[in-house]
């Protein structure tokens, strides 16, 4: 290990400043982690008097940021946790006035640009993405990915993002994306609280980082508590950086530098920064800088207390080595300013954060106010029309009387008005019901909006084409399908990589990728270790930087390695930024075959539940699939890819536009069409669905069969329901759980697209046994839809409407 920053020397390298400009910059330093901690006691005071539902700051962290602050540069990219406020404020990538505003949950991008009231205080990010879809210059602006509320959870992005610069410095084929990178000179900053250490994800991003050599830095904030858990019950010799000493690089091994520094200490603080820094982005060597000895003056976040849990020597040393206060005295002792300019620069920046917060809270309060005193006005003018005259009244009053209102309280007040006004209709109470749905149109936007972001360059956009094929176009493996699809896109497209579990040696297990690696080079299509998380966040963090990642993850049932980034990250980040940031990133994967336990999976109601926000695709063979990938690597939004397993072997025609034909997202297809009852799957079950459609035709029975192609989004045109309307019944064919998938299909067929009210018969659903599958054909035939349990099924879905035409079978 290097020799670390708490031997420093003390003093600055000042030759080339004046002492007026390094007292400039010292005093502003100060300022800017005064105003900050300042911030963080009147938030924690707004959340005790409620105008504020929760808060979480960064007080005791100041001048470790102020420092870490002074290293970062355009095109620099954060991904850290929810105590960096004083970092993004002396970056200025954030301000006061931002602050609050998230605070009070203020929903207006103008407002709160990292997030329009959607995230908890101290969650940050900037946008990047225009309102017209396109990218923001990267290259030209500091970056800060959106934090989410896991405090280790943001790690596999942090890699992600550095593994970009890599690629922007070694592949010189990017170097059109001028507006991303300089010749991948960005490093990623990252930080953690020594708690958040402990976390799978943390060592998972480590390893990962040092194996690829990218330029890393993680800064590890350590108060020696994870909430109320100190850090004996936390880390291996209560030391972070003393248990990662095998991880420093030595000649001829990868590998970290790692530095270790006192919170406390302004000037070592810096020189460590400027060391670590400079180091990483010139070599992209990763840095892990373990900052010790830091406070939490308010403890952990305003839901409790920290004197329940700290003793009282911890508490009394917190107060004397608070970094504010040692970076004064430091200050003062150095002749920088004087005790009165240190408290003018104190009482100056008090006074500012209180005008800031007042500024914000009126705003807010003023933009509800002008609401509710137009609905109470139209409730006061309901009420001299109407028996109900007195209860409209008082709830008028009281909706004027309120303290603190929101907008719930306005929309609830016209919402009770109307229930009890309900049998009238009069002039008045059409405009309170107009008003209603303009409030809740501009609210949905509000609260409900960017799920996806929506835009021009979305998937959904992609303009159709045609399958061709050629009059002799030959039949082949349905692998080597996907193989000349992804051959035509990395050709068409320099910014398309691939990477996973022997994704490029061998061309991943099934072959799709077979050959390309020796085409394209190593680079773009690349070997990962065995590390899901961190496939994903090394993914989602490349399609953030105007890449075009496919991170593949070699079987679907090994996504719960990876669900923490795929569900709280990926899927959540157009709709916690309101669209303000994008990650179109494909992930790959394989699965519906029987080979045991984990190599079979189809927990495709898992999927559905935990990432809304990525496009799922079900695919029935791999003609599809590649018509599908073809529209995804031409979109912007997120995506998850799954081949049935058992079709790579499959014989296919190999089509004529192989790298250009598409397959629409949220395009339902009927396969087969019938008469009788309409049978919906996807994946590997479609095959046995048609195949039944043969033996039930001999019995008299013609069933519609529907591929819905894409779960999510689902049948966008309705032809379940269409379908419905002419056959009357529903069977839902799922190798998921009872109560999964089938639950989802029928859900959106059912009440979504009113197919209930086609129905003569209780729909049903054919799905797997509750438990996973055991290995084996025999296990597989008495696990999942077999073709007896399909053709069984619908004949006795028959047999229950007309048992005289269809009698039981046993």
């Amino acid at each position: 290990m290097p020799e670390t920053a708490i031997n420093a020397t003390g003093k600055f390298n000042t030759a080339e400043l004046s002492f007026d400009d390094f007292k400039k910059i010292v005093t502003d330093d100060y300022r800017i982690g005064f105003e900050s901690r300042q911030a963080s006691l009147i938030g924690r005071r707004e959340v005790l008097t409620g105008k504020a539902k929760f808060g979480i700051f960064g007080d005791g962290k100041e001048v470790a940021q102020l420092a870490m602050a002074k290293a970062f540069r355009k095109g620099d990219w954060r991904a850290g946790y929810y105590r960096d406020q004083t970092f993004m404020f002396a970056t200025g990538m954030s301000n006061l006035l931002e602050f609050f505003a998230q605070l009070y949950a203020y929903p207006d991008i103008e407002k709160d640009p990292a997030s329009a009231g959607r995230q908890m205080n101290c969650h940050y990010a900037t946008r990047f993405v225009n309102a017209d879809g396109s990218w923001v210059n990267q290259a030209e602006t500091m970056n800060c990915s959106a934090d989410i509320s896991t405090t280790g959870g943001h790690m596999p992005r942090l890699l992600g993002l550095a593994y970009a610069s890599k690629l922007y410095r070694q592949n010189k084929e990017l170097e059109y994306l001028k507006n991303f990178s300089v010749k991948g000179n960005e490093v990623a900053f990252g930080t953690i609280g020594n708690g958040s250490t402990s976390e799978g994800l943390f060592f998972e991003s480590l390893n990962a980082a040092g194996v690829l050599q990218v330029p890393m830095a993680i800064s590890v904030w350590d108060d020696e508590y994870a909430i109320s858990v100190p850090a004996k019950l936390q880390t291996i010799k209560e030391d972070i950086s003393e248990i990662l000493k095998g991880f420093q690089r030595e000649p001829g091994t990868n590998g970290y530098e790692i530095y270790k520094v006192r919170g406390w200490d302004y000037v070592a603080l810096c020189e460590t920064y400027e060391r670590a820094i400079a180091l990483c982005r010139a070599e992209h060597v990763p840095v892990l800088i373990h900052v010790t000895e830091m406070t939490q003056p308010q403890g952990h976040s305003t839901s409790g207390s920290h004197e329940r849990y700290k003793t009282k020597d911890r508490l009394t040393w917190e107060d004397e080595h608070d970094c504010l206060l040692q970076m004064r005295k430091w200050m003062i002792a150095s002749a920088i300013a004087t005790e009165a300019e240190m408290d003018a620069i104190e009482t100056t920046a008090k006074q500012y954060v209180r005008d800031c917060q007042r500024k914000v809270w009126n705003e807010l309060c003023d933009d509800i106010r002008i609401e509710l005193n137009e609905a109470a006005r139209l409730i006061e003018k309901l009420a001299e029309s109407v028996p109900a005259q007195q209860e409209l009244l008082t709830v008028a009053s009281e909706l004027r009387d309120c303290v603190d209102p929101g907008r719930k309280d306005v929309v609830s007040a016209i919402r009770k008005a109307l229930r009890l006004t309900v049998k009238e209709n009069n002039l008045q109470k059409q405009q309170l019901t107009n008003w209603l749905a303009e409030e809740n149109a501009k609210n949905a936007d509000r609260f409900n909006s960017k799920l996806f972001t929506g835009t021009q360059y979305s998937p959904l956009n992609v303009s159709p084409v045609p399958v061709r094929y050629f009059e002799d176009s030959k039949l082949i493996d349905g692998r080597e399908v996907l193989n000349a699809c992804f051959d035509a896109n990395f050709e068409r497209d320099k910014s398309i990589v691939a990477f996973g579990e022997d994704v490029g040696a061998i061309g991943d297990v099934n072959q799709g990728f077979a050959g390309l690696q020796n085409k394209y080079g190593d680079l773009r299509l690349t070997d990962t270790g065995i590390r899901e998380a961190t496939i994903i966040g090394q993914g989602m963090g490349l399609a953030m930087r105007g890449l075009k990642p496919i991170a593949e993850i070699q079987y679907i049932d090994y996504l719960l390695y990876s669900i923490n980034v795929l569900s709280d990250d990926l899927a959540s980040l157009s709709y916690r930024t309101r669209g303000g940031q994008k990650a179109p990133l494909i992930v790959r994967t394989r699965g519906h075959r029987l080979e045991g336990i984990w190599h079979s999976g189809s927990p495709l109601g898992l999927i559905l539940s935990s990432m809304r926000g990525l496009h799922i695709c079900v695919p029935r063979n791999m003609t599809q699939a590649a018509g599908m990938y073809n529209v995804l690597l031409r979109g912007d939004e997120p995506a998850l890819m799954i081949e049935c397993l058992n079709g790579y072997r499959l014989k296919e025609r190999l089509p004529a536009n192989v790298g250009e034909f598409t397959v629409p997202l949220g395009k339902a297809e009927i396969l087969k069409e019938g008469t009788d009852i309409t049978v919906i799957s996807y994946g590997s079950t479609l095959r046995i669905v048609l195949e039944a459609a043969a033996e039930l035709e001999k019995l008299g029975i013609s069933i519609e069969v529907i591929d819905p192609q894409t779960l999510y989004p689902f049948d966008t045109d309705n032809i379940c329901a269409a379908s419905l309307k002419k056959t009357s019944k529903l069977l839902i064919v799922d190798e998921d759980l009872p109560g999964a998938a089938s639950a989802y299909i029928l859900q959106k067929v059912l009440e979504a697209q009113k197919g209930y009210y086609s129905l003569d018969a209780q729909p049903k659903t054919l799905c797997a046994k509750e438990h996973r599958p055991p290995y084996g054909s025999d296990g597989d035939y008495y696990t999942k839809p077999s073709l007896d349990d399909v053709i069984e099924t619908v004949y006795n879905l028959m047999s229950e409407t007309d048992p005289h035409k269809y009698p039981a079978i046993y």
